[in-house]
């Protein structure tokens, strides 16, 4: 089994804002992927109640529907 314990913590308090890219033109068979892992990003940082900022040109993308992002 492996383990990895930082001598330093990584991030030493939460952050209250993530700023989220998104990415310019995606190749054919990319854009779901991109689009799950971004939502999935963006659920996962608001169950943890810190706000998120989407800046993505694409916006036929779930990530810059209404209530996903802050």
């Amino acid at each position: 089994q492996l383990s990895y314990s930082p001598l330093v913590p990584i991030i030493s308090k939460k952050p209250k804002k993530v700023l989220i890219l998104g990415s310019s033109g995606l190749s054919i068979g990319q854009a779901g992927e991109f689009n799950y892992s971004g939502s999935q990003a963006i659920k996962a940082l608001r169950e943890k109640s810190i706000q998120t900022l989407l800046i993505n040109p694409n916006i036929a993308t779930v990530q810059t529907s209404k209530g996903m992002a802050n």
